[in-house]
Order: C-alpha cells, then sequence, then structure tokens
C-alpha cells in the first residue's frame, strides 16, 4: 500500500467556518469505509490516521473494502450543531454514493446520523456498500435483517464489537500460554465497546477488577459485579455512583494504571498509552479496544518490556466486519453467524501476528500491519482497486 491516500478533501462550511474532513485512503473495488467522527478540533491529521487504521482493518480481517474516515469540527450538542452536520453531509453525497460506506463514530450515534442521511435524501449511512454489491434491495434485506437480532435485549449491532475484543484478549492469552479464567482485567471506558468487552471477559471466567469512566475508576480487587454496572450505565458511559455494587471503591481516574491485573483494555480515547506512562503498565497483554489508543513510541516500550498490545485494527474490529460480511451475502444475518464469523477469524488473526512477532522479532504491531497488508493486496488483485467488482464476480 502506497504512503499517500487516495483522496483527501477538507470542506469549509459557508455558514460557520468550520472545517470537515474526509480520507479515503483506499478503494478496495471501487469502495472504502470507515466512520464519521464529529467533535471539536478535530484535525486533519487525525483523520488520516484513522482512515489508514480503516484499511488495516479491513485488510487483517479480509473484508473486500478500503478504508476511510471522516471528521467535523462540531459539538452536536451546541446550536446549530446537527444542522452543520446535515451540511456536511449533502456536501459528501457525491462520495456517499458512490466511494464511502461511514457509519457511527465518537460524537454522533448510528441513530443520528441515519437521520442526518435521511433527511439529505440518502437512507442509510451505508448506501454505497449497499450499492456496490450489485442488488442494492437485497443488501438492504440483510442489513435490515441483521440490525434487528437482538441478544438479551441489545441489538447485535452493539455486542459484537466487545465481543470481538473479548475473544481477541481470549486468542492472546491462549497463544501466550497463559491462563484467562481466573485472570484480572481492567478496561478504561465503559460505553458500548468497553461495556461489551467487560461483559464478554466476565462470562469468561475473567474477574473485572477495574472499571474507568469520566468521573474515575471503580475497582474491587475480587471483580466487579459487571452486570450490575452495565444497569448503573448511562447511555453515554458514565456509571450512577449511588447504584454500584457493594464492595467497588472508587479511585480518580488519572489512578488507572496502578490497578493490578493481566488483561489492560484501553476503550476509550486515542494515544491514552504514550512514552510518559508505558512503564506503569502493570498488565501483561494490552487488548486495543479504542482506535490508535497506543503512540509508537509506547508500542515500542510495551515491547521491549514484554507487554504484548494486540493492535486497535484488530482487536474492534469485528463490528466493522460483520458489517460487510451481511451487507456483502458472505455471511447470515444471524447472532450464531456472527459470532461463529468474529470468533473464528479474530483468533486467526490474533494466533498469526502472535507468531509473525516471535518469529520476526517485531511488534504485534507491525506483525498486524505486513497481515494486513498482505491481504489487501490479494483482495486488490482479486476484486480489484478502483473498479468495481460484487464478490460473485471475483475469482475463486
Amino acid at each position: 500500500m502506497g504512503d499517500q491516500p487516495y483522496m483527501t478533501v477538507t470542506w469549509t462550511d459557508p455558514v460557520t467556518g468550520r472545517n470537515g474532513y474526509l480520507v479515503i485512503d483506499r478503494l478496495v473495488r471501487g469502495i472504502s469505509g470507515g466512520g464519521t467522527r464529529v467533535r471539536r478540533g478535530v484535525t486533519l491529521e487525525e483523520v488520516a490516521r484513522l482512515a489508514h487504521t480503516m484499511t488495516l482493518k479491513n485488510g487483517s480481517l479480509n473484508v473486500p473494502s478500503g478504508g476511510a474516515k471522516a471528521g467535523l469540527d462540531c459539538d452536536l450538542s451546541e446550536p446549530g450543531g446537527r444542522a452543520l452536520l446535515v451540511r456536511f453531509i449533502r456536501a459528501m453525497r457525491p462520495l456517499l454514493e458512490t466511494r464511502w460506506a461511514t457509519a457511527e463514530d465518537l460524537g454522533v450515534t448510528q441513530e443520528e446520523l441515519d437521520s442526518v442521511f435521511k433527511e439529505v435524501g440518502l437512507g442509510l449511512s451505508v448506501y454505497a456498500g449497499l450499492k456496490v454489491t450489485g442488488d442494492f434491495d437485497s443488501a438492504m434485506r440483510r442489513v435490515m435483517d441483521g440490525l434487528a437480532v437482538k441478544s438479551d435485549g441489545i441489538g447485535l449491532a452493539d455486542l459484537i464489537g466487545g465481543f470481538g475484543v473479548a475473544e481477541a484478549a481470549a486468542a492472546a492469552m491462549g497463544t501466550l500460554r497463559l491462563p484467562l479464567d481466573g485472570s484480572r482485567a481492567v478496561v478504561q471506558g465503559f460505553g458500548s465497546m468497553g461495556g461489551g468487552t467487560a461483559r464478554y471477559l466476565a462470562r469468561k471466567g475473567v474477574r473485572v477488577v477495574g472499571v474507568v469512566d469520566v468521573e474515575g475508576c471503580v475497582v474491587d480487587p475480587q471483580g466487579l459485579d459487571v452486570e450490575a454496572l452495565l444497569a448503573a450505565r448511562s447511555a453515554s458511559g458514565e456509571l450512577d455512583r449511588s447504584k454500584l455494587p457493594g464492595g467497588a471503591r472508587l479511585l480518580p481516574r488519572e489512578d488507572w494504571l496502578e490497578v493490578e491485573a493481566e488483561l489492560l483494555v484501553p476503550a476509550a480515547l486515542a494515544d491514552v498509552l504514550t512514552e510518559a506512562n508505558a512503564d506503569q503498565v502493570p498488565a501483561r497483554v494490552v487488548v486495543e479496544a479504542a482506535n490508535i489508543p497506543t503512540t509508537e513510541a509506547a508500542d515500542r516500550l510495551l515491547h521491549e518490556r514484554g507487554v504484548v498490545v494486540i493492535p486497535d485494527f484488530v482487536a474492534n474490529s469485528a463490528a466493522n466486519g460483520w458489517w460487510w460480511m451481511v451487507m456483502l451475502g458472505l455471511i447470515e444475518p444471524t447472532e450464531q453467524a456472527a459470532y461463529e464469523y468474529a470468533a473464528r477469524t479474530i483468533h486467526d488473526t490474533v494466533e498469526r501476528l502472535l507468531r509473525l512477532s516471535a518469529e520476526r522479532r517485531i511488534t504485534p504491531r507491525q506483525a498486524a500491519v505486513e497481515i494486513a497488508i498482505e491481504n489487501t493486496a490479494a483482495l486488490v488483485e482479486a476484486y480489484g482497486g478502483e473498479e468495481v467488482k460484487t464478490p460473485a464476480e471475483a475469482p475463486a
């Protein structure tokens, strides 16, 4: 893959002067995919990093799509915020119809994004992905069937990401011959990804001893009642301190690396593990549920210390992979098919990257990048780059 992205777009809102950005890092069979981030202060550099990560994410799981990302300098809660998002999506419409499928990201929910797309006249945010299948209506039915699936009263789309992170943790621990059952985990961030990860880790016998939200750390060395925490969680991932389970104690948020655990799951912001705090990480394995939570310098330092970091574009890839595989008709839109796909592909990828890391004496991230590049090259050979081919047209 080349160093330069396929396309970079900077848009300036004629009403507010705010900027929006779209980076299409790579096309596979004429299409790319990546979320729309909505936050004040978002930068083109940030969007470009995330777009490249999406290419790696798709490549790591053999998803036949390139990577992209958008960012809008906006807070939807501020006056005029939603109108600004509408203008941005309307301006990006030619690419959303042909080259770029998007979804929720930091600062915007899928529900809000879909309401904007309906207002603009595109229906769903994955319009371009539906179109490229060659049978828009059938692809739409598959996506809607998948979105309708619920497990424990929660939509599968909100669960599969955390399930995949837990599977990545299990695969890493198993490959390293470390016991998973009875091990301890700290989850930093308790939104849909962090909360889902905690739920599925607990179901695997992991003691979740620490959970971090914007207010601080909730800690219990004996293991927190994850289901009770989920019941006390707001839509934005904040815990109601008045409803915490017995035995839980509170620590300042900045003390989250002081909680002893074998597994650390950063599931919130970017760049939370840095050169300044890498030596404080107590875990044996870091599983990146958030996007780019570890800086390059920290990744190298952790590797030198013997801490294994499973990179974001592998660990948190299940939801993205599931969306594409259902949309393209490569798996059925059922709960069983989703979990089987996520478990199989993530286990295979984690085991492969850890073997390559050990053989080549490179970091797991470097190994995962090599695997993703190799897979993407094979996808381009099979499906084409800019030209559009449906899965049925690709060579076996």
